[in-house]
């Protein structure tokens, strides 16, 4: 997965995605907006075939970066474990 940075402060960033599509944005936009710290988390397709851009903005009490990755971390925790449940099945 390719990322272009736009705009990077403590508590905003701007980020393309680059050919990333709805399915995963809306799941990484949902998880980010679980976090207390955020203020806004959208992203942002304006085309079609556009890359999707995403903002994440926070109250200051954690980094922008930090919560995008523990966003991260969760989605492939769920993963994992529906991986789990489903190979024993």
């Amino acid at each position: 997965m390719n990322i272009k940075i736009l705009e990077l402060e403590k508590n905003k960033v701007r980020m393309v995605f680059v050919s990333e599509k709805h399915t995963f944005m809306n799941l990484l936009t949902d998880t980010i907006l679980r976090d207390p710290a955020v203020n806004v988390a959208k992203y942002v397709i304006e085309y079609q075939f556009s890359d999707p851009e995403l903002l994440v903005s926070t109250d200051g009490s954690k980094d922008a970066i930090t919560i995008i990755r523990e966003a991260c971390d969760q989605i492939g925790r769920s993963c994992d474990e529906l991986l789990t449940q489903v190979g024993s099945v």
